[in-house]
């Protein structure tokens, strides 16, 4: 019980001393909110970053294979050959059928072109919107959710008939907030009915992997007017596992089967790329590794002038009380008391400049999070790293003047006049 009325004590006179003056507590949270508000903001958009780009990713699914001429990434991990990937042949609707046709391993696979294009409807335009021609089970692989009308049917699929679905944005700037649904929007010089308006589903960090500017067409009509066998059409063959079947397994089949059909030899390199989320995953996962040591480096600097200028204070603060110091050791105060009184008080400030740079960051990220579409995350770990970090500081720059308070000599201290 004594112990807890001493901390007590001890708690209410660094109270005392920190409202008393004012002036140099606020220049002790300044420092230490500057050097919070730098790290935890650095971590705070580090790790916003990441979850965009992840979630932009998972859009894309961790169980597809993406048959493509060009590799997302070096197949090799070193540098990017892209002269070794410029003769590669395309993937094409002969590789489609077939793989269709022989893979055992696969629950969807589709057929998937895209070109920018301009559409337009009356006297409103949307300029290098991004057309897609697919084949069926692309809703199967790609999810998304209707925001009005429906998406395309079987039918529609394989007799070619003049039907979109339009993204979000393209409805808004096309329509402008009128229902779309039964008009006919001209691109590529043909005129085609909107059937279907997607969800909108906000900017992602890879642009490419969010609909909310595509119009989707049938392969089959597509076609008409595209040719798919061209690389400037960006043709590619998307193939998802069956629930039963790994990644890795689906991807070996996938690749003996293109090896066959192009007639490749076992010595030979492939001559097509199998892209998979997980490979721009590992690449991230190094890729932010990097970024967090080194905001890491950025937040150690600002945190130690911080510290400084804590340690500073206290020195002062210290050096202002010698005499109650005094005092207080001739009225019986244990060196404890002392030291406790001094580092309650460099605590204090230190966890309050911590909350309030904690409290920066918070409105910091509400407010972007508010004004655009991208998210930022000001996550409960970030939040107990700040406070941590504000308390060890705090320990750290107030334990050498506390205990030059508490080891003073009671006679000398208490005769002491400034």
């Amino acid at each position: 019980m004594q112990l807890i009325r001493l901390v007590w004590e001890s708690l209410i006179m660094a109270v005392q001393a920190v409202t008393t003056n004012r002036l140099r507590a606020s220049l002790s949270l300044l420092g230490i909110t500057i050097g919070i508000f730098a790290i935890i903001a650095v971590y705070t958009v580090v790790d916003s970053l990441e979850t965009n780009i992840r979630e932009s990713l998972n859009s894309l699914g961790s169980d597809v294979i993406y048959i493509e001429k060009w590799p997302w990434t070096s197949e090799d991990g070193q540098d990017y050959p892209w002269w070794k990937y410029m003769n590669r042949p395309v993937a094409t609707l002969d590789e489609f059928d077939y793989i269709k046709a022989k893979s055992k391993s696969a629950e969807h696979i589709c057929f998937i072109s895209a070109v920018g294009r301009r559409i337009e409807y009356k006297n409103n335009n949307v300029d290098r919107a991004d057309i897609f021609g697919v084949s069926n089970g692309f809703q199967d692989i790609r999810s998304f959710e209707l925001q009005r009308g429906r998406y395309f049917n079987h039918v529609e699929a394989k007799t070619g008939r003049n039907v979109v679905v339009l993204g979000s944005k393209i409805a808004t700037e096309l329509f402008e907030g009128a229902n779309p649904i039964g008009k006919y929007i001209q691109l590529m010089g043909r005129k085609v009915i909107v059937i279907g308006v997607l969800e909108k589903e906000g900017k992602g960090t890879f642009d490419t992997f969010i609909l909310d500017e595509v119009a989707i067409l049938p392969l089959q009509y597509y076609r008409g007017f595209v040719d798919v066998r061209r690389e400037w059409a960006s043709p590619s063959i998307w193939v998802q596992a069956k629930k039963s079947v790994g990644v890795e397994e689906l991807t070996f089949e996938i690749r003996q089967l293109l090896r066959a059909h192009r007639r490749i030899k076992p010595s030979e390199e492939d001559s097509f790329a199998l892209n998979q989320t997980s490979l721009i995953n590992n690449q991230l996962d190094q890729l932010f590794s990097v970024l967090k040591i080194a905001g890491s480096l950025i937040g150690v600097f600002s945190i130690i002038v911080g510290g400084f200028g804590i340690a500073n204070i206290m020195f002062v603060s210290v050096k202002e009380r010698t005499h109650i110091i005094g005092i207080q050791k001739a009225l019986g105060a244990k060196k404890y008391f002392i030291l406790l009184q001094f580092l309650f008080e460099s605590l204090m400030l230190s966890i309050a400049g911590g909350a309030i740079g904690l409290m920066i960051v918070f409105l910091g990220s509400a407010a972007i999070s508010l004004s655009s579409d991208f998210s930022m995350y000001l996550t409960l770990h970030n939040i107990m790293v700040g406070i941590i970090i504000s308390s060890v500081i705090g320990l750290v720059s107030g334990i050498f003047p506390a205990w030059q308070g508490a080891r003073m000599n009671p006679v000398v201290a208490i005769n002491t006049t400034f």
